[in-house]
């Protein structure tokens, strides 16, 4: 369980950056932070930088899988620590990008989350991962970790354990979501079906289809 530290954002011309996650000892609260505009995210004590891009109910918590930074510890030959690359919470056991839109995941305290989408990479998350061609290796991948919102708020700490307990009967993955936004668009008209892909979710995609 991560919580950003704010530090200087030399990437964009933007006062601060919340990306620096750092494990705490929990319990946090995770609430819903409302829509998107003030920094405000989930987990208590965090907030994005950017709020014209991050934060707000659909990107209310970030989820990325320990087995995913194995991967690209071997791809470039260095090690990531948890929060490395600007997630609340890092699993274990269980391929998060295989994650249906719409999955809800049953935490401790009554906590439910629900998967919305994917993490997009952005010129922060370059210039912080500091890797040549970093944004290219990223795309090729696709394994973004999903952004989720927060359907019943609750409390997490480190070594709580997650259950899914609803996966909708479909086939669109946060990893399918990622692709269509990073320029496969052919996936795009399939996606846009899934009804439980927020509003704002669908009018990004039907952005991102026109570029």
């Amino acid at each position: 369980m991560n919580v950003g530290r704010p530090r200087e954002n030399p990437w964009k011309r933007l006062p601060a950056t919340y990306i620096d996650k750092r494990p705490v000892e929990g319990p946090v609260r995770v609430t819903s932070p409302g829509p998107k505009g003030d920094g405000s995210v989930g987990l208590e004590g965090d907030r994005v930088g950017d709020v014209a891009n991050h934060g707000g109910t659909d990107q209310a918590v970030y989820v990325y899988g320990s087995e995913d930074y194995a991967h690209f510890s071997g791809l470039v030959g260095r090690e990531f620590a948890p929060g490395a690359f600007g997630e609340n919470l890092t699993t274990t056991g269980y391929d998060v990008n295989a994650a249906r839109i719409g999955e809800q995941w049953a935490g401790p305290g009554g906590l439910v989350l629900q998967v919305t989408g994917a993490r997009i990479p952005c010129g922060t998350f370059r210039g912080w991962i500091d890797e040549r061609g970093w944004l290219k290796t990223f795309t090729r991948e696709a394994r973004p970790g999903p952004y989720m919102r927060v359907v019943s708020p609750g409390h997490v700490e480190a070594g709580a354990e997650l259950e899914v307990v609803h996966r909708p009967d479909h086939e669109v993955t946060a990893a399918m979501f990622f692709r269509a936004a990073m320029g496969e668009r052919e996936l795009i008209p399939a996606i846009l079906e899934v009804p439980e892909i927020s509003e704002a979710e669908k009018d990004f995609l039907r952005w991102t289809a026109k570029q």
